[in-house]
């Protein structure tokens, strides 16, 4: 099947947000065996829409369109599939129910506006699909030997709804699932990586992709079965030669897998504590943490000390370390991990001190110098690195470095 799709909305068009729908369902269709050969972002006008949607049809089985569903005058998206097509709108009295219940749910004291009816008209003969999280029900049209797929603009009502009411329509219309398996490698550059791989390459099923991704590559492997049939046997003697061949820089498998959710599990399995203290990375190694639910089973402290007066006051750092190696240097570092160790009671602590840029530095420590400090009961480490890029480069690099740190701690203990 080959599907196009059709996002509506000037707002994607004057960049005031990114179309991560596109992106999603793009990831979501490729595992039914859906083929996406185009994105298209059209306005909000409704004879640019009518035309798009022409243009799409003309070289594709299937058409998602995203946003227009709205309350709005300008929201027309379902009424220009109708008109494609030559089916009139009729209510759906469901949605109607369900609209006006979830408006007085919301606002029991405002009486619910005539425009918000539009929402619960669809084209005739349309699937509807229900909005879970929102007012705006998408819907199906098949004709013409085509079907288009309207669905919300928001992206956790467009998630939702694709989750559980598109996903069973095209697991029924293809009856193929695409099963992928990704694996996360740190440490190892592409060109080593596919080196290293280069054989696998060439199985025919699984297929092999890399990816690049920020100091780390990610493998997937992917194979397209029979809807029920288990992809295990084939997916994982390749993935076994993966982990083989490239030992611990491969450090996690699955979709979600990151250095942040690795390290946690590591430490969760181990019953221990980590906490951080932060200079240039100002907070964000620990946000990248706390992203990851259940982090507060391990994560106890983040101090972001910012200033050479904070690094002193609130982690102990020596004013001779300050005046002398200097607040960016691999003594400070060491002192920070060692004074968060012993203010947070942890059982380790990562530090991060450098010049992200764009100002700053120095001849032996230039812009993209950092420093990363590892402190454990019995001892502390610290490591210097050199990252090119601009300020959040360097600032992603050092968290992602940082936390690799630890796991290559955790292995060796």
């Amino acid at each position: 099947m080959i599907c196009e799709i059709l996002s509506v909305g000037t707002e994607l068009l004057m960049g005031q947000i990114a179309n991560t729908d596109a992106q999603y369902l793009s990831r979501r269709l490729s595992e039914y065996g859906v083929n996406v050969y185009r994105h298209t972002v059209v306005g909000d006008n409704p004879e640019r829409v009518k035309l798009a949607l022409n243009e799409a049809l003309s070289r594709s089985d299937m058409v998602i369109t995203t946003g227009g569903l709205g309350p709005t005058e300008d929201d027309l998206t379902k009424e220009m599939v109708g008109e494609y097509f030559g089916l009139p709108m009729e209510l759906h009295q469901p949605s109607l129910d369900a609209l006006t219940e979830r408006m007085t749910r919301l606002h029991p004291h405002r009486k619910m506006t005539a425009n918000n009816l539009k929402q619960a008209y669809f084209p005739k003969g349309a699937l509807v699909l229900p909005n879970s999280r929102g007012t705006a029900p998408g819907c199906v049209v098949e004709a013409e030997g085509k079907s288009v797929a309207v669905l919300p603009g928001p992206p956790r009502e467009l998630t939702a709804m694709f989750d559980e009411s598109l996903e069973p329509y095209l697991r029924e219309k293809t009856g193929l699932v695409i099963h992928s398996r990704f694996l996360s490698i740190f440490g190892v550059g592409e060109s080593t990586v596919e080196s290293i791989l280069e054989d696998l390459f060439h199985l025919g099923s699984p297929t092999l992709a890399l990816y690049c991704g920020p100091a780390e590559v990610q493998a997937r492997l992917t194979v397209c079965l029979p809807v029920g049939e288990d992809p295990a046997p084939i997916l994982d003697p390749v993935a076994d030669q993966i982990q083989r061949r490239l030992g611990p820089s491969l450090y996690a498998q699955g979709r979600d897998a990151s250095m942040a959710r690795t390290v946690l599990s590591m430490l969760r399995e181990r019953g221990e504590a980590l906490c951080t203290a932060e200079s240039c990375t100002g907070g964000l190694l620990s946000a990248r943490l706390v992203e990851i639910p259940g982090a507060s089973a391990v994560f106890t402290h983040g101090f972001v000390t910012y200033t050479p007066a904070a690094k002193q006051s609130v982690l102990g750092v020596p004013q001779d370390i300050l005046e002398g190696p200097g607040p960016v240097s691999a003594p400070c570092a060491r002192a920070m991990a060692e004074g968060a160790l012993a203010a947070s009671g942890a059982d380790y602590a990562l530090s991060v001190t450098g010049y992200a840029g764009p100002e700053g530095g120095t001849p032996e420590d230039p812009v993209g110098t950092v420093y990363i400090g590892l402190a454990r009961k019995g001892g502390s480490l610290v490591k210097q690195f050199r990252f090119l890029g601009d300020r959040d480069w360097v600032r992603t690099l050092a968290c992602v470095h940082a936390l690799n740190m630890l796991r290559e701690h955790l292995l060796d203990v």
